[in-house]
């Protein structure tokens, strides 16, 4: 099993104030032998649609010394999971968790991470990790 992220029990904590239920607490992928672990699985239900939302959502510090090998890593991981949901989990739409600081300096303010958004469409949740809540769904 993998580590937690420092921030998974506030994002775990504001999806469930979005009226999210946790479903996976980590969502098991299996590919082959390979094991991974997205951090949260979380469905929602639709009423007028009379249905459920699935996400699947991979909490992210970027904390490192780097901040290209965080995009690195977090991009890289993103398109890895998304490729093993695509086949057993197609329902899930895959969003990577930050903070909403570093959403604003790596993703708005950093040309790298606006490329990356516009030519990716990389779904975010940006969160506030004091208060426990998600500021904005980016999709």
């Amino acid at each position: 099993m993998p580590v937690r992220d420092r921030y998974h029990q506030s994002v775990k904590n504001a999806l469930i104030k979005d009226e999210w239920t946790i479903t996976d607490d980590p969502l098991h992928l299996k590919y082959g032998k390979k094991d991974m672990y997205v951090d949260l699985g979380a469905e929602r239900l639709i009423a007028a649609e009379k249905g459920t939302q699935k996400i699947a959502v991979e909490v992210k510090t970027f904390g490192s010394a780097s901040e290209v090998t965080d995009i690195e890593q977090a991009v890289g991981q993103y398109f890895v999971y998304l490729a093993v949901m695509s086949q057993d989990h197609p329902d899930r739409t895959l969003y990577i968790a930050t903070h909403e600081d570093v959403f604003f300096d790596l993703f708005e303010e950093d040309p790298l991470g606006k490329l990356l958004l516009e030519d990716y469409k990389i779904p975010f949740i940006v969160f506030n990790p004091k208060q426990e809540v998600i500021v904005r769904w980016i999709l």
